[in-house]
């Protein structure tokens, strides 16, 4: 810039500085104010005093506009609303006169905003591409939103909002203004004095300090500055087109596919945010050389996060790669006909991670896995087939499904901490290369990963039925689709007794099991005391005691405490318990007989104690007088007590039964 015009305290109009330099919004300003709905008496009555000035020739000084010297450009720190209605007011003249010609063009393509992409391209479009102003315009806002170049996104920036109810006033108040372009830009109607703060030895951070003009940009805003940088400084987009960038595509295309999805108070910057740390997560578990703690902050301290922290060439890609995708991609094509249990979503697996699915505007490390499965099907697989899909997501459901249930039925997910994130996500890596066909893949590839080994053995085996006997495959759906069983199956095939040789497979038994589990094991309602009193006709050697996978010492009787199933989900941790022999008898009976035909056909042998023969036989013990269901059995089993709760303190809490 020339120093001697740009001189401290210089009267200039607009013009003069877009001759001499480029004018450009600093990221650290906040968005253009002076166009908001709510700021429209200050605007108007801005707009008139110009008009008035402008009609009557009289000068108007518009006081300083402060700022700095960056390169060949001008950056104000005050005086950005004055200067974008200025801008504004130009662009109207030089379009409703037909003036907008390249010279033209060439002057007012000097202003720009650094704060939003989308603000700097819709003032280059707004000069380069234009509208035609007409007499019938009553206002000019829904013919410039119209306009082929206006994309859908930049209604999410208040900028914009803001330029275009200005635009409507500057219309309203000046289309009847002959000669405007010329009162405009060959007089000094309109100026201001120019102060470039450094040559006073200020700083900018001591400006904004002093002046408290200086807004917090939202995370999302500050995440896109960041990456920009970083960008520019490793040269990660070097000879790329513009349009390709990072930033252009962010605030268009990824924009659009944002807002048109998964807006949430006419903003996605959460979305986008919540978009962002998940792949960044995913990327730091996928990095060798970042730890569980990286991935337990972006879980969990996002407070206080530095997200561009974690971005590096490689994050950078997958980020990129996972937006273009996503925005490419009809999401109601990856709705699912598939129960992810506890882990079902709202709306869909990208909705829960973008928007949430409940009110802290989060997802769990099992949701983000999903998300990452999903992404990696796109990825790899350039022409989308639903069943394809359907069965990479089953497999990948089966394995986070899995949980260590203990005998009281608790079930905690597998996935729960920054190590099993850790290992899940290098599986799915691993694994998503057969995305395509993933029982292909599971049948002909050994797998290096060891995360959920049993688990992931299991879907090898059925993986080999499927490939070997494809008729069987549906079958194997139903059945792991199960409630209890929720994608686990190796109870049933031991039920069976499948010998991992697909073409010995008793097609005749393993329907008639999932049968069994589909009538009596479809979830809690379920668990009875017919079930429990069944149970106690089965033996295994002789023994008849069923229940004594769980136990504790009832002191106040000398008594050991035992209990018939409290909870529907233990009898997933009963199914591999070493009293999973029980329930696989009492499965087999079921294909012939339902309980009152077992409990009705129970001949007790003669060593029987009579209080086991009366609680098989009279349903009112355990329906009446065993509510808690639990019992304590005396070592000599004469007898037994129905307890009325899990920690009797007295005797008379428990109903003798003998």
């Amino acid at each position: 810039m020339n120093n001697e015009k740009s001189s401290n305290g210089q009267t200039l109009t607009f013009l003069d500085i877009l001759n001499d330099s480029k004018i450009e919004i600093p990221i650290v300003q906040r968005d253009y104010a002076q166009g908001r709905t709510e700021h429209k008496r200050v605007r108007q009555a801005f707009l008139q005093a110009l008009k008035e000035s402008l009609h009557a020739k009289k000068e108007i000084k518009l006081d300083f506009i402060y700022g700095n010297n960056t390169d060949d450009a001008f950056q104000p720190l005050d005086g950005q609303q004055r200067l974008t209605t200025l801008f504004l007011l130009h662009w109207y003249a030089a379009a409703k006169e037909n003036k907008l010609d390249d010279t033209v063009k060439d002057i007012l393509i000097n202003f720009s905003y650094e704060t939003r992409i989308s603000s700097r391209e819709f003032c280059k479009d707004l000069i380069e591409k234009s509208i035609i102003i007409c007499k019938e315009d009553d206002t000019l806002s829904p013919k410039i939103v119209d306009s082929n170049w206006f994309f859908l996104s930049w209604k999410l920036d208040p900028t914009i909002n803001a330029m275009l109810n200005t635009i409507d006033d500057i219309h309203r108040y000046f289309f009847e203004i002959d000669s405007l372009w010329e009162k405009l830009s060959l007089s000094k109607i309109i100026t201001f004095n120019h102060l470039i703060l450094k040559d006073f030895g200020l700083s900018d951070d001591l400006y904004i300090k002093m002046n408290a003009r200086g807004k917090l940009l939202t995370s999302f805003e500050n995440f896109k500055a960041g990456v920009q940088q970083k960008i520019n400084q490793n040269e990660w987009e070097k000879n790329i087109d513009f349009k390709e960038s990072f930033l252009f595509k962010i605030d268009t295309k990824w924009a659009d596919f944002f807002w048109n999805n998964f807006k949430k108070k006419n903003s996605t910057d959460d979305s986008q945010m919540n978009f962002i740390k998940t792949l960044l997560m995913i990327s730091v578990a996928l990095d060798n050389k970042l730890g569980s703690e990286d991935i337990r902050r972006l879980q969990e301290d996002t407070s206080a996060l530095n997200f561009t922290s974690y971005v590096t060439e490689d994050s950078f890609d997958f980020i990129y790669r996972s937006y273009d995708a996503y925005a490419e991609t009809d999401i109601s094509s990856l709705s699912l006909n598939l129960d992810f249990w506890r882990h079902q979503s709202s709306e869909s697996i990208t909705s829960s991670i973008v928007v949430g699915d409940d009110e802290s505007n989060s997802s769990s490390y099992t949701q983000k896995v999903l998300f990452y499965a999903q992404t990696e099907y796109i990825f790899k697989n350039s022409k989308y087939d639903g069943n394809k899909f359907e069965e990479w997501m089953r497999v990948v459901r089966n394995i986070v499904s899995r949980g260590n249930v203990d005998k009281n039925g608790k079930r905690p997910d597998i996935i729960r901490s920054p190590d099993t994130f850790h290992g899940v996500i290098n599986l799915i890596n691993e694994l998503a290369e057969g995305s395509g066909d993933i029982y292909d893949y599971l049948y002909t590839n050994t797998l290096k990963s060891t995360f959920a080994k049993e688990q992931v053995e299991e879907e090898r085996k059925k993986a080999k039925i499927i490939i070997e006997r494809p008729e069987l495959k549906e079958l194997i759906f139903k059945t792991e689709d199960n409630e209890l069983l929720r994608g686990r199956i190796t109870f049933v095939l031991e039920c069976i007794a499948y010998n991992n040789e697909p073409k010995e497979l008793d097609i005749n038994l393993l329907y008639n099991v999932q049968l069994v589990f589909e009538k009596y094991f479809f979830g809690d309602i379920c668990l009875n005391d017919e079930l429990r009193r069944a149970m106690l006709t089965i033996d295994i050697d002789g023994e008849f005691d069923f229940y004594s996978y769980w136990w504790s010492y009832w002191n106040v009787a000398n008594a050991t405490k035992r209990k018939l199933f409290g909870q529907f989900r233990e009898l997933e941790y009963y199914m591999y318990s070493e009293q999973s022999e029980y329930f696989k008898k009492l499965i087999l009976k079921l294909i012939n007989k339902d309980y009152q035909q077992i409990i009705e056909e129970f001949e007790a042998p003669v060593e029987m104690p009579n209080w086991k023969k009366r609680l098989i036989k009279e349903p009112s013990l355990l329906g009446e007088k065993c509510k808690s269901k639990y019992i304590a059995i005396p070592e000599d089993e004469l007898l037994c007590y129905l307890l009325k709760s899990q920690r009797p303190r007295e005797l008379s809490d428990g109903y003798v039964v003998r």
